[in-house]
């Protein structure tokens, strides 16, 4: 399923994290995310490591999340991001591998929206974490 990201939710490149949304249904949110040459000016947060940080992994889950929801129909505007809770990191996604995005909802309303990610590496989890966003306009 190939839709154009940007249509979905307003972020833009550089801080574009979201590649595809493969499936999306009120329960889950799937989609990926590669971090090629053009995403070089993350690599200059640890230079001598050749790995994507863990808050722009978090957000990527986030984005995914929201474009899954408006795939959905199911609220309209602009939602921010307030609240990331228990975030746990058990691995690393270098630069050219292809991160699966999975995401759980947990409160899809007209004014919140809360979820719970996990990403994956060859289905390896490497980060998840939850969070919740609210309509800002």
């Amino acid at each position: 399923m190939s839709k154009n990201i940007e249509s979905l939710i307003p972020h833009r490149a550089p801080f574009l994290f979201v590649d595809e949304i493969l499936s999306f249904t009120n329960e889950t949110i799937i989609g990926t995310k590669i971090f090629n040459e053009k995403d070089n000016w993350l690599k200059t947060t640890f230079k001598i490591f050749d790995f994507i940080p863990g808050a722009i992994l978090i957000e990527a889950m986030a984005q995914c999340g929201g474009a899954g929801v408006k795939l959905l129909g199911i609220t309209d505007g602009i939602f921010g991001l307030v609240s990331i809770e228990d975030a746990q990191f058990y691995g690393k996604a270098k630069f050219g591998e292809k991160i699966k995005l999975v995401i759980e909802n947990i409160r899809l309303g007209e004014k919140i929206i809360k979820q719970r990610g996990t990403a994956y590496i060859d289905d390896k989890p490497i980060v998840e974490a939850g969070w919740m966003c609210v309509k800002i306009s």
